[in-house]
């Protein structure tokens, strides 16, 4: 068992998500806090170097933080671990975050892509463990997604594989900001499905005032409002056909569900099964798995300790 005590760090577009892994991958101490990407990197890295002060004084005699993980929305470099045009986290784009982190605190410091590094957590300790190969996407404010095959990360010549949201599965689809049309995001987004939910009831607030977003959406289908449920099937149907199309250009039998929309169950997974199974070679369509992540809260930081104990041993 690898011994080592790492910190692995979610960095959302509200959020920061930390959390000290021991040995045995226990989430030790957690800490959330807003992300105030306004204030810029550097008093970022301020305020993740005193949780880290404090995370020191849960370890046990003798033992110290050896190294840190820490995963962003993209895009990003991974290989210098700097952060690019951040859409969501403007106050952070173009900064040498890994860099920063590894000088303030003195310790291997590795950086990647939120859906890659969840793909990591799940495919090592989750719904992908004694897997050779896997998918991961994740559904969240965008769709996100990463491909394993053969145990790595495969992230394509430019660092784009994966791009299971912008797909199209409609070429007469509305046009998202990617410039890409009909696109799976367009279906299966938390925002996307706020705004058909709006468009259908007429309204942009629940009859008590609360405000449609994506996360309401999902509550109101599993309370069994016909809207609801109707829109997460055709979230489901959407994501069925992207999985067809992944599974019949790498032949990988299990494709994971992450992200808000996963804890639905079979509300969302099963219609994406039966689209699966109609979109995809009959012979292969058979074999291709749908889950959900077995790791829905944790999955993100555990992918993290995976990358940080890496850097021990390279």
């Amino acid at each position: 068992m690898n011994q080592s005590w790492v910190v692995g760090i979610d960095l959302g577009g509200t959020k920061i998500d930390m959390g000290l892994i021991a040995p045995d991958n226990g989430v030790i101490a957690r800490h959330r806090m807003p992300t105030q990407n306004e204030q810029g990197p550097q008093a970022m890295v301020e305020r993740i170097a005193q949780v880290m002060a404090d995370f020191a004084s849960h370890l046990p005699a003798g033992k110290t933080i050896e190294a840190l993980g820490i995963c962003t929305p993209g895009p990003v470099d991974h290989i210098s671990g700097s952060l690019l045009t951040l859409v969501n986290l403007p106050g952070l784009s173009h900064s040498p975050l890994r860099q920063m982190l590894a000088d303030r605190l003195g310790i291997p410091v590795k950086l990647d892509h939120d859906a890659k590094v969840a793909a990591l957590g799940d495919f090592h300790y989750g719904a992908g463990r004694g897997a050779r190969s896997m998918t991961y996407t994740v559904l969240g404010t965008g769709v996100g997604a990463a491909i394993i095959l053969n145990g790595q990360l495969y992230y394509g010549d430019g660092n784009a594989a994966g791009e299971v949201g912008h797909i199209t599965i409609d070429r007469y689809g509305e046009m998202e900001n990617s410039g890409v049309r009909g696109a799976v995001q367009r279906y299966t987004s938390g925002p996307n499905l706020a705004r058909q939910y709006r468009e259908v009831v007429g309204s942009a607030v629940m009859a008590d005032g609360t405000p449609i977003t994506g996360e309401v959406v999902a509550q109101r289908a599993l309370s069994g409002d016909p809207v609801a449920v109707r829109l997460i099937a055709e979230a489901g149907e959407a994501l069925g056909i992207a999985v067809a199309s992944m599974a019949m250009i790498l032949d990988i039998e299990l494709n994971v569900i992450g992200g808000g929309l996963a804890r639905l169950g079979d509300l969302l997974l099963e219609p994406a099964r039966q689209s699966m199974r109609r979109y995809c070679f009959q012979a292969l369509g058979e074999r291709v798995k749908i889950v959900a992540s077995a790791l829905p809260d944790t999955g993100p930081l555990l992918g993290c300790a995976y990358m940080a104990r890496e850097l021990l041993h390279t």
